[in-house]
C-alpha cells in the first residue's frame, strides 16, 4: 500500500462468534455458564492440590499447573468475549489486543509443554517406581515447570513484539479475540518473516511435545504389557486414563485447527475450534480429573467435611 492510504491503528473490532441476533442470547448464557464452571473448576484444582497434604505428589504439583494454565489463557479469552455479547461496540484497544495475544500465548504454549511433563512423571512412576521420587524430586519438578513458562515467554513475546511494531492496515478482526492469524492478515508491510517464525515454532511446539508424550506412553505400555499380575495392570492404566483423556482432546482439536487443510473448512468452523480449546477444553480438564481419580474425589469429601463441620460449629456458637 502507499505510504498516504496509511493510517495508525489505535484499536480493534472484533467481529464476534456470530452476527445472528437470535444466537446471541443463548450463547451468551451458555458460554457464562461454561466459564465459570472453568474458573470454579481449575481454582477448586489449585486449592485443593495445594492444601491437601495427601495430594503433594509430583503428579498433583504438574495437575496444580495445569489447571493455572487452563485458568490462563480461558481468562484472557473469557470476559472480553462475553463483555461483547451485552455491547453495541465490539472495541478492543490496541495495547490490550496485544496484552491478550502475549497472555494467552504465554498460557497455551505453557500449557502444551506441562502436558508432556505430566506424560514423563507417568512414565518414571510405572516404569522406575522404586527411583521416583528420587528422579521427580521438587527441584526436578520446578525445572520441568520453569523451563515451559520460560520458553513460552521468550517465543510470545517475540511474535507479538515482531507483529506490534509492524503497520496493521485494517482493524476489523474477523475472530472474538485476539489471535495471531486473523492479525497477520489485516499487516500492511512484509509478513513473511512472522509467518515464518510461528510456523516455525508452532511447528516445533507441537512436534517435540508431542514426541515426549508418544514416546513416554509407549515404553509405558511396553512396561504394562510385561507385567504378570492384571491388578497391576488395571492400576498402571487407571493411573493415565486421566492425562491420555485430556492429550487426547487438546491435541485433537490443535491438529484439526493448525493442520487440517484450511480450504475445506469455513471461517465459522475455525471459530466454534478456538471457542473449543479456548474456553471448553479448561472446563473438561477439572471434571476429567476429578471424576477419574479417586485420590481427587477423596480429597474432595474430605475438604467438604471439614468445611460443613466448621460451618456447623459456627452455626452452633451462634
Amino acid at each position: 500500500m502507499d505510504k498516504h492510504n496509511l493510517t495508525v491503528v489505535n484499536e480493534f473490532i472484533l467481529m464476534g462468534i456470530t452476527d445472528i441476533p437470535e444466537l446471541q442470547a443463548p450463547l451468551f448464557g451458555f458460554l457464562l455458564i461454561v466459564y465459570m464452571l472453568s474458573v470454579v473448576g481449575n481454582l477448586g484444582l489449585i486449592i485443593l492440590t495445594k492444601i491437601d497434604s495427601r495430594l503433594q505428589t509430583p503428579m498433583y504439583f504438574f495437575l496444580r499447573h495445569l489447571a493455572f494454565t487452563d485458568l490462563g489463557y480461558s481468562t484472557a479469552v473469557g470476559p472480553k468475549m462475553l463483555a461483547n455479547f451485552v455491547v453495541d461496540q465490539h472495541i478492543i484497544s490496541y495495547n490490550w489486543c496485544a496484552t491478550q495475544l502475549t497472555v494467552f500465548g504465554i498460557f497455551i504454549t505453557s500449557e502444551i509443554f506441562i502436558l508432556s511433563a505430566m506424560a514423563y512423571d507417568r512414565y518414571v512412576a510405572i516404569c522406575n517406581p522404586l527411583l521416583y521420587m528420587i528422579i521427580m524430586s521438587q527441584r526436578a519438578c520446578q525445572v520441568l515447570v520453569a523451563i515451559p513458562y520460560l520458553y513460552s515467554v521468550f517465543l510470545t513475546l517475540l511474535a507479538v513484539i515482531k507483529m506490534f511494531t509492524s503497520s496493521f492496515c485494517g482493524y476489523n478482526i474477523k475472530y472474538f479475540y485476539c489471535d495471531t492469524r486473523p492479525l497477520i492478515y489485516l499487516l500492511c508491510s512484509y509478513t513473511e518473516d512472522i509467518k515464518l517464525i510461528i510456523l516455525i515454532f508452532s511447528a516445533f511446539n507441537l512436534i517435540s511435545s508431542l514426541l515426549i508424550v508418544l514416546v513416554s506412553y509407549i515404553l509405558i505400555l511396553v512396561a504394562v504389557l510385561k507385567m504378570n499380575s492384571a491388578e497391576g495392570r488395571y492400576k498402571a492404566f487407571s493411573t493415565c486414563g486421566s492425562h491420555l483423556t485430556v492429550i487426547t482432546v487438546f491435541y485433537g482439536t490443535l491438529f484439526f485447527m493448525y493442520v487440517h487443510p484450511k480450504s475445506s473448512r469455513s471461517l465459522d468452523v475455525d471459530k466454534m475450534a478456538s471457542l473449543f480449546y479456548t474456553l471448553i477444553i479448561p472446563m473438561l480438564n477439572p471434571v476429567i480429573y476429578s471424576l477419574r481419580n479417586k485420590e481427587v474425589k477423596n480429597a474432595l469429601c474430605r475438604t467438604w467435611k471439614i468445611c460443613a463441620n466448621y460451618l456447623f460449629k459456627i452455626h452452633c456458637r451462634l
